[in-house]
């Protein structure tokens, strides 16, 4: 299915380069990103800004239909339990900027975040029919019913390897990978313009925030009916 515009803007917090963005601009909106990180205007696909994320959601949020936030998720890592590093935990920051704009809005994070989302929903490779198990979990302030999930039938490459037909799907985490294994997980993700393994192992699937983004929109014409 093509992308029909649907008028709407989205405002994409930690945007980093672009999964989530992209699965916005697939579902019709308009994307603006922001990221602390400069480097990630290189292959961010669509309009972006360096600059600090709740800073410029409580200046800008209310020009935007929809607000969505990626905040970093390093500080729920379980690798964490070996890097001993103190991360900034931006979750409820980011919410409650947020609920002061007061625009509709979505937090995806990692599966080990649980604890500081709000009734959040599941969303893996799976259910989009993309070939890598990547758990991530979506908080929303409208209605969002996951998609059925696939078991987990079909193997894993190990991290840093190439897929097999005896071990189909891709394990896409950080590491030294090759420039073969790097373009290999960008398809597997749906982000063939991010040339990067930091970028790759980083992002999130687009037909994620695709999903999101049709959710909400069903949710606003649901709200026109009544």
């Amino acid at each position: 299915m093509g992308r029909i515009p649907n008028g709407l803007r989205v405002l994409d917090l930690y945007c980093h380069r672009g999964g989530m963005g992209m699965g916005y601009w697939l579902a019709g909106f308009d994307v603006v990103g922001v990221d602390i990180d400069a480097d990630c205007a290189a292959e961010y696909p669509f309009e972006f800004v360096h600059g600090d994320a709740i800073e410029y959601l409580l200046a800008h949020g209310e020009e935007f239909d929809l607000i969505h936030g990626s905040p970093p998720c390093q500080a729920w890592s379980p690798l964490n339990a070996y890097n001993k590093i103190e991360y900034p935990e931006l979750i409820t920051p980011t919410r409650e900027a947020m609920l002061t704009v007061g625009k509709p809005h979505a937090i995806e994070n990692v599966e080990a975040a649980r604890a500081e989302l709000i009734d959040p929903i599941l969303l893996c490779g799976p259910m989009f029919g993309l070939p890598m198990y990547r758990h991530r979990l979506m908080e929303t302030s409208f209605p969002l019913v996951a998609p059925e999930h696939p078991a987990h039938g079909p193997l894993c490459t190990r991290n840093g390897y190439l897929p097999t037909p005896e071990r189909p799907f891709m394990t896409i985490t950080g590491g030294k990978h090759s420039r073969a294994w790097q373009r290999a997980a960008a398809e597997a993700m749906g982000t063939p313009w991010i040339t990067t393994v930091k970028g790759v192992c980083e992002a999130i699937p687009p037909p994620y925030a695709r999903w999101v983004g049709e959710a909400f929109l069903a949710s606003v014409e649901t709200e026109v009916a009544a």
